[in-house]
């Protein structure tokens, strides 16, 4: 059973408190939240007052996304959000080992996060500090992009070093997890599914959360 973890990002901004009251009472696990800086990528998504409302209204888990570079200054920031998880990308990390402790000693679970190009090589020395790794499987900055297909052997080459290595590392994939996409990942060996435009866009995102669940 794969873990659920929705993306605001495809939420309406106009009725958020609709949006995340459907996910508190969904069988969703987590919230993901989408933070861009503009640099790191080339978008601008949502900063501290919005995070702050939502931390507030959503009875989920945190799933916090920094797409920005320099995660590591808002390390306090986020944990006083109550965030469970606080994903930071490996290229925008100069110090990867030292941003990890600095998490855990905030507080949270580290979680790291791969681009498309990446490959998951990088991961070998740091796989055992993280309680997660986020594979991207369409280039970050954007909802609603095509999903990318080399992300299934990544998932898998992925899989097999935690598995060799006797880590608990969970591995998410966000990006074009839709109906057709999200068992084969979970079949690949994926366990948090991270989805925005397929359940905020469904006519019942209820059951599309209780359906990507029930892989």
């Amino acid at each position: 059973m794969a873990l659920v973890s929705p993306s605001l990002l495809a939420a309406d901004f106009l009725h958020l408190d609709r949006d995340i009251n459907m996910i508190n009472h969904s069988e969703a696990d987590w919230l993901h939240l989408d933070v861009m800086d503009g640099s790191f990528v080339p978008n601008i998504s949502f900063g501290f007052p919005v995070l702050e409302a939502v931390s507030k209204a959503c009875t989920k888990p945190l799933d916090v996304h920094y797409m920005i570079e320099h995660p590591e200054r808002y390390i306090a920031q986020t944990a006083k959000l109550g965030a469970m998880m606080m994903n930071v990308h490996y290229e925008a990390c100069v110090h990867l080992h030292r941003t990890i402790q600095e998490i855990h000693q905030a507080g949270m679970k580290a979680g790291v996060t791969l681009n498309p190009s990446t490959p998951v090589s990088v991961l070998e020395d740091i796989i055992g500090d993280v309680e997660m790794v986020l594979l991207m499987s369409v280039n970050p900055g954007f909802g609603g992009q095509k999903f990318i297909e080399n992300t299934i052997d990544k998932v898998k080459r992925l899989r097999k070093m935690i598995d060799e290595k006797g880590c608990k590392t969970l591995i998410e994939v966000d990006g074009g997890v839709q109906g057709e996409t999200a068992p084969r990942l979970v079949a690949a060996g994926v366990d948090v599914l991270v989805s925005g435009s397929y359940v905020f866009g469904a006519k019942d995102p209820e059951a599309v959360i209780r359906g990507l669940r029930s892989l």
